[in-house]
Protein backbone atom coordinates (compact mmCIF):
# COMPACT_ATOMS: atom_id res chain seq x y z
CA UNK A 1 0.00 0.00 0.00
CA UNK A 2 1.34 3.53 -0.74
CA UNK A 3 0.01 6.02 0.72
CA UNK A 4 0.48 10.05 0.18
CA UNK A 5 0.50 12.23 3.40
CA UNK A 6 -0.63 15.64 2.73
CA UNK A 7 1.05 17.88 5.62
CA UNK A 8 4.58 17.81 7.45
CA UNK A 9 4.11 19.94 10.80
CA UNK A 10 3.32 18.32 14.03
CA UNK A 11 0.47 16.47 13.73
CA UNK A 12 1.91 15.31 9.85
CA UNK A 13 5.18 13.90 11.27
CA UNK A 14 3.29 11.84 13.95
CA UNK A 15 1.29 10.22 11.61
CA UNK A 16 4.30 9.54 8.52
CA UNK A 17 6.04 8.06 11.53
CA UNK A 18 3.22 5.49 12.64
CA UNK A 19 2.69 4.96 8.96
CA UNK A 20 5.82 4.42 7.62
CA UNK A 21 6.44 1.44 10.36
CA UNK A 22 3.11 -0.10 9.05
CA UNK A 23 3.86 -3.58 8.25
CA UNK A 24 0.45 -3.12 5.42
CA UNK A 25 2.29 0.13 4.25
CA UNK A 26 4.98 -0.32 1.36
CA UNK A 27 5.76 3.38 0.83
CA UNK A 28 4.64 6.80 1.50
CA UNK A 29 4.99 9.73 -0.40
CA UNK A 30 5.40 13.05 1.67
CA UNK A 31 4.22 16.99 0.57
CA UNK A 32 4.12 20.15 2.10
CA UNK A 33 3.91 23.87 1.56
CA UNK A 34 7.26 24.00 2.94
CA UNK A 35 9.01 22.09 0.82
CA UNK A 36 12.30 21.41 3.00
CA UNK A 37 10.18 20.24 5.75
CA UNK A 38 8.97 17.80 3.58
CA UNK A 39 11.98 16.73 2.73
CA UNK A 40 13.79 16.64 6.14
CA UNK A 41 11.15 13.86 7.21
CA UNK A 42 11.38 11.64 3.90
CA UNK A 43 14.78 11.58 5.08
CA UNK A 44 14.44 10.52 7.92
CA UNK A 45 11.90 7.92 7.37
CA UNK A 46 13.68 6.70 3.99
CA UNK A 47 10.41 8.00 2.55
CA UNK A 48 9.81 9.90 -0.98
CA UNK A 49 8.67 13.71 -0.67
CA UNK A 50 6.79 15.44 -3.89
CA UNK A 51 6.89 18.47 -4.63
CA UNK A 52 3.37 19.10 -4.03
CA UNK A 53 0.12 18.16 -4.00
CA UNK A 54 -0.36 17.55 -7.89
CA UNK A 55 2.40 14.99 -7.81
CA UNK A 56 1.01 13.00 -4.72
CA UNK A 57 -2.07 12.18 -7.70
CA UNK A 58 -0.18 11.96 -10.41
CA UNK A 59 2.44 9.57 -8.98
CA UNK A 60 -0.31 7.30 -7.68
CA UNK A 61 -1.58 6.22 -3.87
CA UNK A 62 -3.72 4.03 -2.61
CA UNK A 63 -4.89 6.67 0.01
CA UNK A 64 -4.19 10.08 0.99
CA UNK A 65 -3.55 11.39 5.23
CA UNK A 66 -4.70 15.11 5.11
CA UNK A 67 -2.60 17.13 7.97
CA UNK A 68 -2.45 20.61 6.17
CA UNK A 69 -3.96 24.00 7.65
CA UNK A 70 -7.94 23.71 8.04
CA UNK A 71 -8.40 26.18 5.05
CA UNK A 72 -7.44 22.97 2.43
CA UNK A 73 -9.01 20.58 4.41
CA UNK A 74 -12.83 20.29 1.85
CA UNK A 75 -10.46 21.08 -1.35
CA UNK A 76 -8.18 18.20 -0.20
CA UNK A 77 -10.83 15.87 0.27
CA UNK A 78 -12.73 17.02 -2.11
CA UNK A 79 -9.80 16.05 -4.65
CA UNK A 80 -9.49 12.77 -3.11
CA UNK A 81 -13.05 11.31 -3.63
CA UNK A 82 -12.86 12.92 -7.33
CA UNK A 83 -10.13 10.38 -7.43
CA UNK A 84 -11.90 7.33 -6.13
CA UNK A 85 -9.36 7.53 -3.30
CA UNK A 86 -9.72 6.51 0.71
CA UNK A 87 -9.07 9.63 2.84
CA UNK A 88 -7.88 10.38 6.65
CA UNK A 89 -8.00 14.23 7.45
CA UNK A 90 -7.47 15.78 10.49
CA UNK A 91 -10.12 17.89 12.13
CA UNK A 92 -12.82 19.80 11.34
CA UNK A 93 -13.44 19.18 7.58
CA UNK A 94 -13.97 22.95 7.35
CA UNK A 95 -14.16 25.74 9.27
CA UNK A 96 -17.87 26.04 8.61
CA UNK A 97 -20.97 24.11 7.53
CA UNK A 98 -21.29 24.65 3.92
CA UNK A 99 -17.64 23.89 3.70
CA UNK A 100 -18.39 20.48 5.09
CA UNK A 101 -21.77 20.03 3.81
CA UNK A 102 -20.17 20.30 0.23
CA UNK A 103 -17.10 18.00 1.07
CA UNK A 104 -19.26 15.12 2.22
CA UNK A 105 -21.37 15.49 -0.74
CA UNK A 106 -18.52 14.74 -2.81
CA UNK A 107 -17.23 11.95 -0.85
CA UNK A 108 -20.80 10.21 -0.60
CA UNK A 109 -21.19 10.71 -4.16
CA UNK A 110 -18.11 9.49 -5.23
CA UNK A 111 -18.51 6.35 -3.14
CA UNK A 112 -15.07 6.98 -1.20
CA UNK A 113 -14.25 6.76 2.16
CA UNK A 114 -13.50 9.56 4.63
CA UNK A 115 -12.17 8.96 8.07
CA UNK A 116 -11.54 11.90 10.60
CA UNK A 117 -9.40 12.14 12.86
CA UNK A 118 -10.87 12.70 16.51
CA UNK A 119 -7.95 10.23 18.25
CA UNK A 120 -10.29 10.53 21.53
CA UNK A 121 -12.42 7.32 20.50
CA UNK A 122 -9.25 5.51 20.33
CA UNK A 123 -7.79 6.21 23.78
CA UNK A 124 -8.41 3.68 26.24
CA UNK A 125 -10.00 5.65 29.04
CA UNK A 126 -12.59 7.36 26.80
CA UNK A 127 -13.41 3.50 25.21
CA UNK A 128 -13.81 2.60 28.73
CA UNK A 129 -15.74 5.27 29.74
CA UNK A 130 -18.22 4.32 26.38
CA UNK A 131 -18.47 0.59 27.65
CA UNK A 132 -19.42 1.91 30.95
CA UNK A 133 -22.14 3.69 30.20
CA UNK A 134 -23.18 0.85 27.53
CA UNK A 135 -23.44 -1.86 29.60
CA UNK A 136 -25.30 0.22 32.26
CA UNK A 137 -22.58 0.21 34.88
CA UNK A 138 -23.37 3.64 35.80
CA UNK A 139 -27.72 2.89 35.56
CA UNK A 140 -29.51 5.77 34.59
CA UNK A 141 -26.64 8.28 33.21
CA UNK A 142 -27.58 12.36 34.42
CA UNK A 143 -24.56 14.41 34.39
CA UNK A 144 -21.29 14.44 31.89
CA UNK A 145 -18.78 17.13 33.73
CA UNK A 146 -15.43 17.55 30.43
CA UNK A 147 -12.57 19.62 30.17
CA UNK A 148 -9.98 20.20 28.05
CA UNK A 149 -7.27 22.92 29.24
CA UNK A 150 -4.11 23.34 27.08
CA UNK A 151 -0.79 24.89 29.63
CA UNK A 152 0.30 27.24 27.02
CA UNK A 153 -1.68 28.90 24.31
CA UNK A 154 -0.63 28.69 20.63
CA UNK A 155 1.19 31.30 18.90
CA UNK A 156 -0.92 34.67 18.08
CA UNK A 157 -0.61 34.22 14.41
CA UNK A 158 -2.78 30.64 14.65
CA UNK A 159 -5.72 31.94 16.51
CA UNK A 160 -7.13 33.22 13.69
CA UNK A 161 -7.07 30.60 11.55
CA UNK A 162 -8.46 27.99 14.70
CA UNK A 163 -11.72 28.84 14.26
CA UNK A 164 -11.92 29.79 17.60
CA UNK A 165 -11.93 27.77 20.74
CA UNK A 166 -15.53 25.63 20.55
CA UNK A 167 -14.56 24.61 17.03
CA UNK A 168 -10.89 23.92 17.58
CA UNK A 169 -10.77 22.72 21.17
CA UNK A 170 -13.95 21.65 22.29
CA UNK A 171 -14.79 20.15 19.08
CA UNK A 172 -13.00 17.23 20.55
CA UNK A 173 -14.88 17.07 23.78
CA UNK A 174 -18.35 17.43 21.67
CA UNK A 175 -17.88 14.46 19.50
CA UNK A 176 -16.80 12.12 22.34
CA UNK A 177 -19.64 13.11 24.63
CA UNK A 178 -21.42 11.75 21.30
CA UNK A 179 -19.42 8.67 21.40
CA UNK A 180 -19.76 7.46 24.60
CA UNK A 181 -23.10 8.24 25.97
CA UNK A 182 -24.25 7.33 22.51
CA UNK A 183 -26.74 10.77 22.94
CA UNK A 184 -27.34 13.46 20.77
CA UNK A 185 -26.98 16.99 21.88
CA UNK A 186 -30.53 19.21 21.66
CA UNK A 187 -29.59 22.44 23.15
CA UNK A 188 -26.89 24.67 24.33
CA UNK A 189 -25.75 27.62 26.45
CA UNK A 190 -22.22 28.76 26.53
CA UNK A 191 -19.88 31.59 27.31
CA UNK A 192 -16.44 32.94 26.87
CA UNK A 193 -13.80 34.97 28.76
CA UNK A 194 -11.33 37.18 27.22
CA UNK A 195 -9.78 38.19 29.90
CA UNK A 196 -6.29 36.38 29.42
CA UNK A 197 -3.46 37.92 26.67
CA UNK A 198 -4.58 40.60 24.34
CA UNK A 199 -4.39 38.18 21.66
CA UNK A 200 -7.36 36.33 22.10
CA UNK A 201 -9.72 39.87 21.56
CA UNK A 202 -7.76 40.84 18.86
CA UNK A 203 -8.63 37.45 17.23
CA UNK A 204 -12.53 38.05 17.99
CA UNK A 205 -11.72 34.42 20.23
CA UNK A 206 -12.38 33.45 24.10
CA UNK A 207 -9.00 32.08 26.36
CA UNK A 208 -11.58 30.56 28.40
CA UNK A 209 -15.14 29.08 27.45
CA UNK A 210 -18.20 27.03 29.06
CA UNK A 211 -21.17 25.49 28.14
CA UNK A 212 -24.02 23.72 29.39
CA UNK A 213 -25.18 21.10 26.68
CA UNK A 214 -28.57 18.95 27.51
CA UNK A 215 -28.74 15.63 25.63
CA UNK A 216 -31.80 13.76 24.39
CA UNK A 217 -32.61 12.05 27.24
CA UNK A 218 -32.07 14.59 29.55
CA UNK A 219 -28.76 14.52 30.81
CA UNK A 220 -26.81 17.51 31.47
CA UNK A 221 -23.47 17.94 30.09
CA UNK A 222 -21.30 21.01 31.44
CA UNK A 223 -17.80 21.26 29.27
CA UNK A 224 -15.12 23.74 29.68
CA UNK A 225 -12.11 25.22 27.68
CA UNK A 226 -8.95 26.87 28.72
CA UNK A 227 -6.09 27.90 26.52
CA UNK A 228 -4.11 29.09 30.17
CA UNK A 229 -3.71 25.94 32.00
CA UNK A 230 -0.19 26.70 33.41
CA UNK A 231 -0.44 23.38 35.75
CA UNK A 232 -0.47 21.37 32.88
CA UNK A 233 -2.00 19.77 30.01
CA UNK A 234 -5.35 19.05 31.44
CA UNK A 235 -8.19 16.39 29.60
CA UNK A 236 -10.70 14.90 31.64
CA UNK A 237 -14.66 13.41 31.72
CA UNK A 238 -16.59 12.58 34.47
CA UNK A 239 -20.32 10.70 34.44
CA UNK A 240 -21.94 10.34 37.06
CA UNK A 241 -25.21 8.00 37.07
CA UNK A 242 -27.70 6.72 39.91
CA UNK A 243 -25.80 3.50 40.36
CA UNK A 244 -21.43 4.78 40.29
CA UNK A 245 -19.75 7.37 38.97
CA UNK A 246 -16.23 7.08 36.90
CA UNK A 247 -13.30 9.79 35.52
CA UNK A 248 -11.37 9.45 32.10
CA UNK A 249 -8.34 11.09 32.28
CA UNK A 250 -7.17 10.74 36.54
CA UNK A 251 -4.14 9.58 36.84
CA UNK A 252 -0.65 9.86 38.40
CA UNK A 253 -0.30 12.73 35.53
CA UNK A 254 -3.12 14.43 35.74
CA UNK A 255 -2.10 17.99 36.53
CA UNK A 256 -3.96 18.89 39.86
CA UNK A 257 -3.55 18.90 43.28
CA UNK A 258 -5.49 18.13 46.34
CA UNK A 259 -5.93 20.69 49.46
CA UNK A 260 -7.34 18.18 51.51
CA UNK A 261 -4.52 16.42 53.60
CA UNK A 262 -5.05 13.07 53.02
CA UNK A 263 -5.69 13.54 49.27
CA UNK A 264 -2.94 12.56 46.56
CA UNK A 265 0.13 14.38 45.42
CA UNK A 266 0.34 16.50 42.93
CA UNK A 267 2.00 15.21 39.84
CA UNK A 268 5.53 14.48 39.46
CA UNK A 269 5.47 14.89 36.06
CA UNK A 270 1.80 16.45 34.37
CA UNK A 271 0.95 16.18 30.92
CA UNK A 272 2.20 19.13 28.59
CA UNK A 273 0.25 18.70 25.72
CA UNK A 274 -2.21 16.71 23.30
CA UNK A 275 0.76 14.86 21.38
CA UNK A 276 2.16 13.57 24.16
CA UNK A 277 -1.30 12.88 26.34
CA UNK A 278 -3.28 10.91 23.19
CA UNK A 279 0.37 9.31 21.73
CA UNK A 280 -1.14 5.64 21.68
CA UNK A 281 -4.42 6.91 20.33
CA UNK A 282 -3.05 8.46 17.80
CA UNK A 283 -1.12 5.68 16.26
CA UNK A 284 -4.36 3.56 16.84
CA UNK A 285 -6.42 5.71 14.67
CA UNK A 286 -4.03 5.31 11.77
CA UNK A 287 -3.61 1.63 12.36
CA UNK A 288 -7.48 1.91 12.02
CA UNK A 289 -7.07 3.74 8.92
CA UNK A 290 -5.23 1.16 7.20
CA UNK A 291 -7.54 -1.51 8.25
CA UNK A 292 -10.51 0.74 6.58
CA UNK A 293 -8.58 1.20 3.49
CA UNK A 294 -8.04 -2.88 2.87
CA UNK A 295 -11.46 -3.16 3.92
CA UNK A 296 -10.78 -5.15 7.19
CA UNK A 297 -13.40 -2.54 9.29
CA UNK A 298 -15.85 -0.51 9.04
CA UNK A 299 -15.07 3.41 9.26
CA UNK A 300 -14.63 4.21 12.90
CA UNK A 301 -15.50 8.17 12.39
CA UNK A 302 -17.13 9.32 8.84
CA UNK A 303 -17.66 12.70 7.79
CA UNK A 304 -21.06 12.90 8.89
CA UNK A 305 -19.86 11.85 12.61
CA UNK A 306 -16.97 15.41 12.10
CA UNK A 307 -20.42 17.22 11.03
CA UNK A 308 -22.12 16.81 14.12
CA UNK A 309 -19.54 17.70 16.27
CA UNK A 310 -18.99 20.87 14.04
CA UNK A 311 -22.93 21.73 14.71
CA UNK A 312 -22.69 21.55 17.91
CA UNK A 313 -19.59 23.74 18.07
CA UNK A 314 -21.18 26.03 15.71
CA UNK A 315 -24.29 26.17 18.33
CA UNK A 316 -21.98 27.48 21.34
CA UNK A 317 -20.41 29.87 19.25
CA UNK A 318 -23.60 31.50 18.03
CA UNK A 319 -25.28 31.13 21.99
CA UNK A 320 -21.80 33.10 23.27
CA UNK A 321 -22.55 35.99 20.93
CA UNK A 322 -26.12 36.24 21.47
CA UNK A 323 -25.82 35.55 25.20
CA UNK A 324 -29.11 33.40 24.44
CA UNK A 325 -30.14 29.34 24.86
CA UNK A 326 -29.20 27.95 21.46
CA UNK A 327 -31.50 24.53 20.11
CA UNK A 328 -29.59 22.73 17.78
CA UNK A 329 -32.41 22.25 15.39
CA UNK A 330 -31.37 26.03 14.44
CA UNK A 331 -27.88 24.64 13.09
CA UNK A 332 -27.66 23.38 9.44
CA UNK A 333 -26.83 19.58 8.72
CA UNK A 334 -29.15 17.66 11.28
CA UNK A 335 -28.73 14.25 10.22
CA UNK A 336 -30.46 10.79 11.79
CA UNK A 337 -29.70 9.75 15.05
CA UNK A 338 -26.46 9.05 16.55
CA UNK A 339 -26.27 4.78 16.07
Amino acid sequence: MRIGVIGTGRIGTIHANTLSRHREVGSLILTDADAARAQGLAHRLGETAAPGVEEIFRWGVDAVVITTATSAHAELIGRAARSGLPVFCEKPIALDLPGSLAAIAEVEAAGTVLQMGFQRRFDAGYTGAREAVRSGRLGRLHTVRALTSDQAPPDAAWLPLSGGLYRDTLIHDFDVLRWVTGREVTDVYAAGSDAGPRMFREAGDVDTAAALLTLDDGTLATLTATRMNGAGYDVRMELAGERDQIVVGLDDRTPIASTEPTGPPAADKPWTGFLERFGPAYEAELNAFVEVVRGERANPCDGREALQALRIAEACELSRRGRRPVHLAEIAGASPAFA
